[in-house]
């Protein structure tokens, strides 16, 4: 027998089914951002104010701390005894004295070199003599910092308390470290157990679910956090190239007859759009809840790789449900052109230039900031 609506029954139906369509509809990045605990848009200080002083120094992370930035960034390594240091370089020679100290073993990889050996170190002076134009001599002789060291920073300002944004740098070097830093997060009370928001205002997140942040370009480091941390944070970052997304050129730097790596970089982008996508969908099923792509900057310069922030690329990563925090933007211009493309917060190394381009006004300048912390 034949069905028949009535027109009550139709419009009944047809809102039902505006309902499903609503309901189905992916989360706003605002929304998912509040529901983590993480400020949209994110200023997330990249090895501190790295700008205005040697980078993951406590010169560094204080300056960032009191500028407001929401998050201290760092790359996490593991000494040869075991702790949790931060440094970026595999090695130690661009950022310490480790060719006067250790000649014999400059070349080695920082974790092959124990935690008091690395607290011999001058981590600082490299700096005055790269920015002659940023020297102090607060600098010299600044120490490479452990995880409690940062932590101790990220806690002692009352008025404004970051995040901690960690990245596992190269993990495969560190076998369980993602279970290690786990351990100390918990230790220090860092770690929320049930994923809830409790953060509390005019304090930053430094309370709350999203106070802190993992990071990693490695899939099965990704795996491993989500393991140990279930509860917190995670984002995939992204790049083109061997490891991460596949490039639609095979052709390397040096056959490329690019003037730079920026240049060369500028021309490298994914295979196609599935390429990208596939990455933004593994990212979501390991357990992020987004991800850190690069940018190409209008200037180019050594922090300009791939555009990985189209307006198209972070449209299909919300409609998925998943923030966007692209890396390394230091310039107004490069603040404007991602922000417009979609993103939802910013490494930089200029904490103070993106919190007054987001007319969040920091209380000091940085000079006032490096002399009250003595440096």
């Amino acid at each position: 027998m034949p069905v028949t609506f009535t027109k009550s029954a139709l419009l009944l139906a047809l809102m039902l089914g505006l309902g499903h369509a609503q309901a189905a509809s992916p989360i706003s990045p605002t929304e998912l951002a509040a529901n983590e605990g993480i400020p949209n848009p994110a200023v997330i200080a990249h090895r501190g104010a790295s700008f205005d002083a040697p980078e993951s120094t406590a010169a560094a992370y204080k300056v960032a701390r009191d500028l407001g930035a929401d998050y201290l960034e760092m790359d996490l390594q593991r000494s040869k005894d075991g702790v949790l240091f931060a440094l970026h370089d595999n090695n130690l020679q661009r950022t310490t004295d480790v060719a006067t100290k250790f000649p014999e073993r400059k070349d080695s990889p920082a974790n092959e070199f124990t935690w008091a050996e690395l607290k011999t170190l001058d981590a600082g002076s490299w700096f005055n003599a790269a920015y002659p134009d940023r020297a102090r001599p607060g600098f010299v002789g600044l120490k490479i910092l452990s995880l409690d060291e940062i932590i101790k920073i990220a806690e002692g300002n009352p008025q404004h308390k970051p995040g901690l944004y960690i990245e596992t740098k190269e993990p495969k070097q560190f076998p369980g470290i993602e279970a290690d830093l786990k351990n100390k997060l918990l230790d220090k009370g860092w770690l929320s157990s049930t994923g809830s928001n409790q953060a509390q205002k005019n304090i930053g997140v430094g309370q709350g679910k999203g106070r802190v942040v993992l990071q990693t370009f490695e899939k099965d480091s990704l795996k491993e956090l989500q393991k140990e941390m279930p509860n917190t944070p995670k984002i995939l970052l992204l790049w083109v190239g061997e490891g991460s997304i596949e490039p639609k050129s095979k052709v390397t730097f040096a056959e490329s007859g690019e003037p730079s790596k920026a240049a060369y970089y500028a021309k490298q982008e994914p295979k196609d759009a599935a390429e990208f996508e596939k990455w933004v969908d593994e990212a979501k099923s390991l357990g992020a809840i987004g991800t850190g792509p690069s940018a190409q900057l209008t200037n180019l310069g050594d922090q300009s790789y791939s555009d990985l922030v189209k307006p198209e690329m972070n449209q299909l990563t919300h409609d998925k449900g998943m923030l966007v925090h692209v890396y390394t933007v230091d310039e107004p211009v490069d603040f404007d052109k991602v922000m417009k493309a979609g993103v939802d917060g910013i490494f930089t190394n200029r904490a103070a230039e993106l919190l007054k381009y987001y007319k969040r006004w920091p209380s000091s300048s940085v000079a006032d900031l490096l002399q009250d912390n003595g440096y």
